[in-house]
Parts: C-alpha cells; structure tokens; sequence
C-alpha cells in the first residue's frame, strides 16, 4: 500500500505524517506522545500503543491505527543496543552486508544510497574520534546527513530527561546513535523513541566495536567460530560485549584481568548459561594467551576512570601485552586494540606496529559494520 494512501489528508486530517503521533479528534484525549517501544523478540521490538483516558469510536479509528501502525513498521524499531538482542544468522547476515557494502565503497561506487533523504541524529555524552567520523562519514557516504550534538547541546538527564530527548528527535530524524555514560540513559532512550537507537558506546557495552572486530576476524582469519579470543586487561564494556557475541556465536572467550577488576558476573553468568560460546574469566595472562588467535587489549583506565589512572598502572603490572606475552600466544595470534591506545602502558609500541597488529583495519571496519547494522535497523 502506497504510504501517501494513508497520509493524514487522506483520513481527513490536517498536517504531515508525524501528527499522526499527536492526534486528538474532539471526542477522545488520545494522548500519542506515551508510544513507546515494548520487549525484545529476536532482535526487534513488540510496539505497545498508550491510549489515556476515554476514546470515543469515530469512523475513521480503524484507518488512523491503521495509519499509525504503518508508520511504526516505516520507522524500524530495530534498535541496536546489546549484540545478544539478535540470533546467530542475524549477526552473521549483517557481517555479509557490511563486506558487501565495504567492496562497493572500496571500488569507488557511489550511487548506491540507501540513507538518501534521511537524517541521523548523534548523541555524544562521551567525546570520540572514532565514533563521530566512523559513523558520520559511512552515513555520508551511503547518501544521508548526520547531525553531531555534542556533550554540552544536550546534557540528558541534567538539562533534559532522556524520554523527551528520544520523542524530540524522533520527529527530526530516522535514525539516533547515542554516545553515553550510563546505559539506562540508553535504555531510556530506545524505549521511547519512535526510530531505531544504535549504541554507540556505554559503560556497560560497546557492541558496535565488537561487530567491527567480527568483521576484522572474518577478514583475517575467515571465521569467528571456533576461535580463541584472549583479552588482557580491564573488566570493561568492551569485554561485556564479546561475552554477549559468545552467547550468540560458539568461540572461545578469555578474559584475563587482575583480581577485583573482573567483568560484570551477571553478564558473565549470562554467556555461560547461553551454552554457546565457551567462557574463561582468569588472572593469569599468560596461561591465557597460549593458542590465541587474537590476542586484545584496551585502555586500563577509561573515560570517567582517570583519576584511578595512577592506581591502576599498579595493580595492572603484569597484564601489559608486550613481545614476550605475544610470543607465548604463537605466532598465529593477531593483536587487536579497539583504540585509542596508550602505548607503553597496556600495549607496547612494538606490539603495535608489529606485522601481526591489525589494528588499522580493525578501526576502519568500525565504518563498515556501523553502515550494516544500519541498513539493519532502517529494514534497507
């Protein structure tokens, strides 16, 4: 069905499409600003309609939730927020879509542009590099516009609640990534917005770097299952989110972290109780490392943990990936560091720079995998 079919003129209503969601005929107080998005299945959300107060039957109350389901269909509802919201074959379909899209990109296609006409909103609490060209730049590139809001043009939660935030620019845009510290923040946001959320980056996960990093595996190695990943460092988002990917794809996850600085148990907990994936949460780097096929290392102290900085380099003595622990991997083992690093403290230079370092590839695939699972969520 034609989507100017169920425009609002042709139900007898003044405005553009997005006044469906404020509709008030005069025998009813349909309030339409308390939609919001209900449960996960497999990846995509049940809808949930919040009518307050009596609604009197009209003969047109079956073509407007007709309209309004159609627009809610248009919009998506395919939030990205955590990689364990999606099955097996979903994931691994948008790791094919993002090598599919990256080869159009690589060879110098440009009129493919799925995003043409549309607008994305990015929320950035926490400032990044990455994050803002990655995903700027491959909405760009596949024809849409992306608007940068920066930690002080919102400040959610201090300035404004995060549940009007979400319906504010929902009206604007098709699509919103958000950048934030806390993850209910996040949660908050995906609940009552009316287009997809993509996560960015919170405290608790960062799934977008982890479906970067799948992609890298799937380039250099040919597969992610199977594999042995070994991670070296802090109990971090970043670690939250290759035990999530385990929980969907069978490889196996170390994690080898100092005593008190372990991942989240629950999340742990979680992985293991999934049965896919087998999961080793350990103090011993060394032992860990052997047979690894990526070898992965991130900052010791976050953004918001500076000040333990200092203390951390303490505790941490003994988890730097160096030359020496890259040796014990064998020489299979790829480094990987999701970036920015601080060389000479968690990760030497020369491990870096090392032929086996990949890095680079590893930050650009950030682009790719962010355009997938955004074609995802648009349903493109």
């Amino acid at each position: 069905m034609a989507y100017a079919a169920l425009m609002p003129a042709k139900l007898g209503l003044q405005g553009s499409h997005d006044h469906i969601h404020m509709l008030k005929t005069t025998t009813s107080s349909m309030n339409f600003d308390n939609l919001s998005k209900g449960h996960y299945v497999c990846g995509t959300k049940i809808n949930k309609l919040k009518i307050n107060g009596r609604v009197k039957k009209s003969t047109n109350a079956l073509q407007i939730r007709s309209a309004l389901s159609y627009v809610e269909e248009k919009t998506g509802y395919k939030d990205f927020l955590h990689i364990n919201d999606f099955d097996k074959g979903t994931i691994l379909k948008i790791l094919d879509q993002a090598q599919e899209v990256k080869a159009l990109l690589k060879s110098g296609e440009r009129t493919y542009l799925p995003f043409k006409g549309k607008t994305m909103a990015m929320i950035f609490a926490k400032p990044s590099m990455r994050t803002r060209v990655s995903f700027e730049t491959g909405f760009f590139l596949l024809g849409g516009h992306a608007i940068y809001l920066g930690p002080k043009d919102i400040e959610m939660g201090k300035r404004e609640e995060a549940r009007d935030v979400a319906r504010v620019l929902s009206r604007y845009n098709d699509i919103i990534m958000a950048r934030l510290f806390a993850h209910q923040d996040l949660l908050d946001l995906a609940n009552y917005a009316s287009v997809p959320v993509i996560n960015g980056l919170t405290d608790y996960n960062h799934p977008c770097q982890i479906m970067a990093d799948a992609l890298t595996m799937i380039e250099h190695i040919g597969q992610i299952e199977g594999t042995k990943v070994v991670y070296v460092g802090d109990g971090n988002n970043i670690v939250h989110s290759w035990l999530l990917l385990a929980a969907v794809i069978p490889f196996h996850f170390v994690c080898a972290c100092p005593k008190g600085f372990e991942p989240d148990p629950e999340t742990v907990e979680k992985a293991k109780r999934a049965g896919v994936g087998k999961i080793e949460i350990t103090n011993d780097p060394k032992e860990a490392v052997k047979g690894a096929d990526v070898v992965y290392s991130d900052v010791w102290a976050s953004m918001g943990q500076k000040e333990e900085a200092a203390y951390r380099r303490q505790v941490f003595q003994g988890f730097q990936v160096d030359e020496e622990l890259m040796k014990i991997a064998g020489p299979q083992a790829y480094f990987m560091h999701c970036l920015p690093a601080e060389r000479g403290v968690e990760v030497t230079n020369g491990v870096i720079e090392a032929p086996n370092s990949i890095v680079f590839p590893q930050a650009e695939n950030r682009m790719h995998a962010q355009n997938a699972i955004m074609l995802h969520s648009l349903g493109l």
